[in-house]
């Protein structure tokens, strides 16, 4: 059986210039919570430019939109990263740095092991998500899909009631 990684993109509307002091505390949290990513149990890989993130790339031609991306060994990996402490302590307060979505913004998707994908890529799913929906093309940690030949027991139900986000 072939072996699949998870990968999964993010983006977010800045509510200010990323050098502006409204962005002030994303930045200086970027670094520390992508050491706590990098470190991680599972993880595989993430978008970065020569600066060690990917706060110079954008999505969909808009120049408010940072996008993130990486690669899990797993559904669990990925969960237990994001609901993690130092993460979830960022992601309590991404109201303060970006605009509440009208859309879907974050997807999730199977890869080969070993397979980087593109930005192009992690459009595309997007887009598709929010066309259709949860798919096996495109899914949401919330409504996941096991990787192609896994069973349902492969991906992670989990309460997050009491995490602080929405």
């Amino acid at each position: 059986m072939e072996s699949f990684d998870l990968a999964q993109v993010n983006v977010g509307r800045m509510r200010a210039p990323l050098d502006s002091p409204v962005m002030a505390g994303f930045v200086a949290a970027l670094e520390p919570v992508n050491a706590v990513a990098d470190r991680a149990p599972g993880f595989r890989w993430r978008l970065q430019t020569e600066d060690g993130d990917a706060t110079a790339l954008r999505v969909f031609d808009d120049e408010w939109l940072l996008v993130n991306m990486s690669t899990w060994a797993s559904h669990r990996a990925l969960v237990d990263y994001v609901y993690g402490p130092e993460h979830v302590a960022v992601l309590r307060e991404r109201r303060q740095y970006f605009e509440r979505p009208v859309e879907a913004m974050t997807a999730l998707w199977w890869v080969p092991a070993g397979h980087r994908p593109t930005v192009s890529e992690a459009q595309e799913r997007l887009v598709n998500l929010r066309e259709h929906g949860p798919t096996p093309f495109a899914f949401t940690l919330r409504e996941a899909f096991p990787a192609p030949g896994a069973t349902e027991g492969d991906v992670v139900v989990r309460d997050l009631a009491g995490c602080g986000v929405d």
